[in-house]
């Protein structure tokens, strides 16, 4: 008499990509087996378990407050730039009423000291220092040629195409803000029209960290724009 011999059936461990890939394939298995959903237990911070459920509503929560903390840093970025574009706005005004080259100057430095908060600012014109004689601003208002020696550690930037922020070199500083430029953490330069075809600006901070490169400077080039646009009519 012969026997036949049974087939041993091996059971196959299911790996975590297979329950993966099975959740993921059928998101309602848990509204069909609501009774395991509340019966499973996570491991929480704090060395003991949570279920299911109370975990999802801890990540939902953790979700809730990063979006409302996004939400209020847009909302802070949104009245800055409000601000700033009322002031931008009011120097227009300011600038449309001014009837010389003279008073143009003084409410550039007057805007840039007060309205922004400059701690030092330099507007740099190219041009003959002799044509220039009869405006004096003081430290604020410089005039050179374009070609001058002293420009040369500018040629990077002025060859550039737009504002720059950051640390600025030693002989960067010592050239726009002379006895300050010790106190001068960082700063933004801004081109005057196109190319920096009649000079630039330098707005100078003593916190290092008030201007920087991956800052936005759209603000820095619309203010460029502008005073370089009422420099012209001069």
């Amino acid at each position: 008499m012969s026997t036949q011999r049974k087939e041993e059936f091996v059971e196959e461990e299911l790996s975590e990509q297979s329950i993966h890939d099975f959740l993921a394939a059928h998101p309602d298995f848990f509204e069909r087996h609501s009774t395991l959903l509340s019966s499973l237990n996570l491991p929480h911070a704090s060395g003991g378990a949570v279920s299911l459920v109370e975990r999802q509503v801890s990540v939902l929560r953790q979700k809730e407050l990063r979006l409302e903390r996004q939400l209020r840093e847009l909302i802070q970025v949104a009245r800055k730039n409000d601000v700033l574009s009322s002031k931008i706005h009011e120097l227009t005004l300011r600038l449309l009423a001014a009837t010389d080259l003279h008073r143009t100057i003084v409410i550039i430095e007057e805007a840039l000291r007060s309205g922004f908060g400059a701690d030092q600012a330099v507007l740099v014109l190219f041009g003959e220092p002799e044509a220039f004689l009869d405006i004096n601003i003081g430290r604020f208002f410089r005039v050179v040629q374009k070609n001058d020696t002293s420009l040369k550690p500018f040629s990077t930037f002025l060859n550039g195409s737009g504002a720059r922020c950051g640390n600025i070199r030693d002989s960067q500083r010592e050239f726009l803000f002379q006895h300050d430029a010790d106190e001068i953490g960082s700063a933004a330069l801004v081109p005057l029209g196109e190319g920096a075809e009649i000079g630039f600006l330098a707005v100078g901070s003593i916190d290092s960290d008030r201007f920087h490169p991956g800052m936005s400077i759209d603000f820095l080039t619309r203010l460029g724009d502008l005073v370089a646009g009422s420099l012209k009519r001069y």
